[in-house]
């Protein structure tokens, strides 16, 4: 905790936080966000049961988001509330909080210091991302530090988590709004200059509490790898590698422990046909865990009881913070959380899909997944199943657009057994979606 306030005492002394000399304009916004989405789903896991055929569940969630903003030559600051519910809902079913609150200094020479409340979106936003299909969407408590300038992008940020104040020692942290206890991370960006490539690498030390509120410690894993995006003309392609390393706890208040070895990779490319029409596909693979037992009934996991089990490191890659929704299959299927106890199967995913654009401001969104588990499975193939989903998007002026969307799988026995659910041959959901975002009020005075 020395080092993170160190660092800002740093930066709040030096001198290339000076103002210009003429006198400065001022900025002051009002934004408004209303998404409002009704879903139908049909088959799957709910609440650990059983769901049968002829089970669905239909509701309307929305988000209402107000954000004022505010900028002054070096000076910047946004503060963002919002209220998510759900139709009909009160209690755990509404939440009011703070998404955004931060104040950023930013010097003529590139460098800056970013701290408070804010969304940590790097890259494709497959390992930290915003996570903005989820109602809640998805911040962090950090501060911030970097350089940008020249085609060079470094960023460096910590977050240290506590769920109330206290001089003995500090809390036991497990139910606050993000799952750390402390976070350090590293970005670096870097844009070829008059070449279409873009590079990038990352780094996080993350500290997740081990243990009960009377004994407890932290632990700590590392994630590192990086990503290439590459676009000549109408061609792109994307590829990212990561690694996972450290130890991860089985359960929350076990306190066991075992070392972590874990790994994820993908490329997708895309290519622009014409003006109307995209084509694209890829492949990701999410490292699982090995000797993955999958019985007809109970749960997933070991053999034997958590007391003796018998997996001596964990090699289940998780995606800690990123925008899931975005890569896996919009149903969220997989890699949403663990089966359990920790072990997961890990996943693999084959897709092809097509973009058209038949009008302006139009767009359809057809595509393929082919999905197995990345460990073999006793008695069982590897497949889940074939999953198709279809989106649609119309914007009906600059500030209102609607989406809709529908997705169907057929899975197979192996996804009826993982899912415990004997609907699980035959999933299906739908959405229709309106997102109001209007700009209500803007000043600029001196």
């Amino acid at each position: 905790m020395r080092h993170y306030l160190l660092i800002a005492t740093l930066l709040a002394a030096a001198p290339v936080w000076a103002q210009n000399d003429s006198v400065p304009e001022n900025e002051l916004t009002v934004d408004a966000q209303l998404m409002t989405r009704g879903e139908i789903r049909r088959g799957g896991l709910i609440a650990g049961k059983d769901v049968q055929d002829a089970d669905k569940a239909n509701f309307v969630i929305d988000r209402a988001r107000l954000t004022v903003g505010f900028k002054r030559d070096a000076l910047s600051m946004k503060v963002s509330m919002q209220h998510t519910g759900l139709w009909g809902m009160e209690g755990d079913g509404s939440n009011f909080d703070i998404y955004e609150a931060w104040a950023q200094l930013a010097a003529r020479n590139g460098l800056f210091m970013k701290i408070g409340r804010q969304e940590l979106c790097y890259d494709d936003e497959r390992i930290l991302g915003s996570n903005d299909w989820a109602m809640a969407g998805l911040s962090h408590d950090v501060l911030k530090v970097g350089y940008e300038g020249h085609g060079h992008k470094a960023h460096a940020f910590a977050a240290y988590n506590q769920n109330k104040k206290n001089q003995d020692g500090g809390t036991y942290y497990w139910n606050g709004a993000v799952p750390y206890k402390s976070m350090l991370g590293a970005w670096y960006h870097y844009d070829v200059p008059n070449f279409p490539l873009g590079a990038s690498l990352l780094f996080l030390n993350i500290g997740m509490e081990n243990g009960t509120e009377t004994e407890h410690h932290t632990t700590t894993q590392q994630l590192y790898g990086g990503y290439i995006h590459f676009t000549p003309k109408r061609f792109s392609l994307e590829l990212s590698y990561y690694r996972q390393s450290g130890k991860a706890s089985l359960e929350y208040s076990s306190g066991a422990e075992l070392p972590l070895k874990a790994w994820m990779g993908n490329i997708k490319s895309l290519y622009d046909i014409s003006n109307m029409f995209t084509a694209y596909g890829g492949f990701d693979y999410i490292s699982g865990d090995r000797e993955f037992v999958v019985p007809e009934q109970g749960h997933i996991g070991s053999k034997k009881p958590l007391t003796a089990i018998r997996h001596t490191e964990i090699t289940a890659f998780t995606s800690l913070y990123g925008s899931t929704r975005n890569f896996y299959g919009m149903m969220d299927f997989f890699y949403v959380s663990t089966y359990y106890a920790t072990f997961s199967p890990g996943l693999q995913n084959l897709y092809a899909g097509t973009i058209v654009k038949p009008l302006k401001g139009l767009k359809f969104d057809l595509s393929y997944h082919y999905m197995a588990t990345a460990t073999k499975l006793p008695e069982l193939n590897m497949t889940l199943g074939h999953m198709i989903d279809f989106s649609a998007s119309y914007q009906i002026m600059p500030d209102v657009s609607v989406m809709a969307g529908y997705s169907y799988m057929s899975g197979t026995e192996t996804m009826r057994r993982l899912e415990r659910s004997s609907d699980s041959q035959k999933l299906r959901w739908g959405w229709l979606m309106l997102v109001v975002s209007p700009r209500i009020f803007c000043t600029k005075w001196k």
